[in-house]
This record gives C-alpha cells, structure tokens and sequence, in this order.
C-alpha cells in the first residue's frame, strides 16, 4: 500500500470515531406506547424502570437500553402500573419470570454471597500476591 492509500484509510478510520462513540439516547415512555399524563407516575415508573436490568444488554437498566426486550419490560411494568399493582408486586413478578438476574441490585442471599464478596476477594488475593512479592523482593536484597 501507498503512504497516501494508507493515510487515506487512517483519516477515515478518524473521521468514524464520533459517530460510533455517540451513545444512542435513552428510550421515552412514548416509544413504549405508554406514558404517564401525571408527572409523579411518570416518575415512578422511571425510577422502578432503572431498577430493573435489561437482559440482552445485562449492564443497562431497562429505562436505558434500546433493546426489544427492555421496551417489553418498559410496557409490561407500566402496564401492570396502570393496573394498580405497587413496585414491590411489579419486581416479585419479574423475579419470579427471570430470577434476582433482573434486578439492579440482587438481594444478599446464600446463592448471590459470591457475587458480593468477590471483588474483596479479588481485592484479598491480590493483596496476598503483592505482600508476597515484596517479601521476597526483600529477601533477595539482603
């Protein structure tokens, strides 16, 4: 390849890097079909939507992700809303549907105790790696 073939090919490669780094704007309650004319079910509903995890895109709420599923979820909480039902009773229903995995924050329980206690864990161990490191580091210095 030529120095402009390859100059041409990193220019364009730079002039993509904005478009694909733009985040796609957070889905509203009309693309869902649903919204709410009062402002405080409105808000409810948001906030129990951020609570919620999109299980395509698993590190995105539903309220963020644009995913098909997340905007059935978004429907399907709203819907149940309208139908009187309290957050509490929306969240045991989609619990119930798809495990802790769809909430946010999973309770501290026995099956979620690892997902907890890993990052001290990881945190521990390297910890350990790096006491030992020094230890011997030290020990060949005198």
């Amino acid at each position: 390849m030529t120095k402009s073939a390859v100059l041409f090919v990193m220019l364009m490669t730079l002039a993509a890097i904005p478009a694909a780094a733009q985040a796609p704007a957070a889905p509203e309650a009309a693309s869902v079909g649903l919204s709410f004319s009062d402002p405080a079910m409105e808000t409810r509903a948001r906030n129990l939507q951020r609570q919620l995890r999109c299980l395509v895109c698993q590190g995105e709420s539903i309220d963020e992700s644009n995913s098909p599923l997340a905007g059935d979820l978004r429907r399907l909480v709203r819907e149940q809303m309208m139908a009187g039902k309290t957050d509490a009773e929306i969240q045991d229903f989609l619990v119930a549907r798809y495990g802790d995995f769809i909430l946010m924050k999973p309770p501290v329980q026995p099956n979620t105790w690892l997902l907890w206690l890993a990052p001290f864990l990881v945190l521990g161990g390297a910890g350990a790696v790096a006491w030992v490191t020094v230890k011997k580091a030290a020990a060949r210095t005198t």
